[in-house]
């Protein structure tokens, strides 16, 4: 029998504009001194049921604040998206612009206020040039396209090195529903959320509150699964928007919202390893597996401690194998461990075994490994059932540089 997972078909044209309906455009405001484009609008031909979550920075900007009163409405037809200035710690007068943007949006477009939302990224505490962001708006309402995507995924980008776009179809009932995406972010990531933007699109027809359940279920297993910095920042959101072209309305937890629910899962997570690929600095996507923990909180917390060890990260950076940088992280992780519950692979090569180093002939093996790109730790425990994942980068000097500039 084929699995629902291998049913999902990734599709060659990536992209929030995959979904049916959805348009995009990304121009240049001169927001960002070197010209690149900073301003993107994506639109729906019809209004959408909206499901979102934001940052839980305790300083969130005028664009999140905004986002959750349009949120409460539930329909959303249109994201305006600004780059290079975040709008945050701006006061009253950011409180404005942001809400300036929405209602000038929606006068080019033609829709309800409410139905705009809001997002600025980039240096915090200076005022957004509206004198540029308005007149670019109606520029980007005029440059809508259903090849656009490329564009606003670019225009959103600000230590990114490149676009982060994914689209995926799946077959529920007798339709095809889609899901199509777009992602920035790249530095001071960590859960809850980090900064980064993701805007997801889909056709599929669902009540509000699942669609909220659905976003939210996948972010736990994607988003919430990475880290670069443990920094998180003021303006980060997942904004997902449902068309409702495709089938019956799904209204309860069936067996379609759970193959929809795969699917956001798929493209979340995709979108959530691009984060990581391209994360300031990084030349290696590290997964971090934990099992056999005593309980899914326990795994959890056990996977971010040595995730975030910014001494594992640079052994990792130097393709060296210094597992007693991993077990220190494992004592730092609050969780009762015994030491001979200690099992250790990177990739399928054992290196602890029941707490005990298997020596040299397995290290040469795993400094062979660590020359991938793409790197597993998995932490086998013999405590209980419990299991997480998380994935993040390596730390290199190029990250010091990258932030040490960023505003110059």
């Amino acid at each position: 029998m084929i699995s629902k997972k291998e049913q999902i078909t990734t599709l060659q044209k990536a992209g929030i504009t995959a979904v049916s309906g959805f348009k995009a455009a990304g121009l240049s405001a001169k927001i960002k001194k070197n010209g690149a484009l900073d301003m993107a609008l994506i639109t729906s031909d019809v209004p959408c049921t909206v499901a979102g979550l934001f940052t839980k920075n305790r300083f969130p900007a005028p664009p999140i604040l905004l986002n959750k009163r349009h949120l409460k409405k539930g329909q959303g037809q249109a994201i305006i998206i600004n780059s290079g200035n975040a709008n945050a710690f701006t006061g009253k007068e950011g409180a404005i612009n942001a809400k300036r943007m929405a209602s000038e949006t929606a006068s080019t477009l033609n829709i309800a206020p409410e139905t705009v939302f809001v997002a600025s990224t980039g240096v915090i505490s200076v005022q957004l040039p509206m004198e540029k962001i308005i007149p670019t708006i109606s520029l980007l309402s005029k440059a809508l396209s259903k090849d656009g995507g490329k564009a606003a995924a670019s225009a959103i980008m600000t230590t990114d090195t490149c676009p982060k776009e994914v689209a995926f179809k799946t077959t529920i009932g007798k339709n095809e529903i889609y899901v199509g995406g777009m992602a920035k972010g790249a530095g001071m990531i960590h859960p809850n959320m980090a900064t980064m933007l993701s805007f997801l699109s889909t056709d599929v027809s669902m009540t509000q509150a699942l669609l909220q359940e659905s976003l939210k279920e996948a972010v736990d297993h994607s988003f919430h699964r990475i880290t670069i910095d443990r920094d998180t920042s003021t303006n980060d959101m997942v904004l997902l928007f449902a068309n409702g072209k495709k089938g019956p309305e799904i209204k309860r937890k069936d067996q379609s919202y759970h193959e929809f629910t795969a699917l956001l899962k798929k493209a979340c997570l995709t979108l959530a390893k691009m984060l990581i690929k391209d994360a300031e600095g990084a030349t290696k996507l590290i997964e971090i597996k934990v099992s056999g923990a005593k309980n899914n909180t326990a795994a959890n917390k056990i996977a971010f401690a040595i995730a975030n060890s910014l001494l594992v990260k640079t052994a990792f950076y130097g393709e060296d194998a210094n597992w007693g940088r991993i077990i220190a992280a494992i004592g730092n992780s609050g969780v009762k461990v015994k030491p001979e519950e200690i099992n250790l692979f990177f990739g399928s090569t054992e290196l602890v075994h029941h707490g005990l180093y298997l020596g040299s002939d397995a290290e040469k093996d795993i400094s062979v490994y660590l020359k991938n790109a793409e790197i597993c730790l998995h932490l086998s425990l013999q405590s209980g059932k419990g299991v997480f994942n998380v994935w993040t980068s390596d730390l290199s000097l190029d990250y010091v540089k990258i932030n040490a500039l960023y505003r110059s």
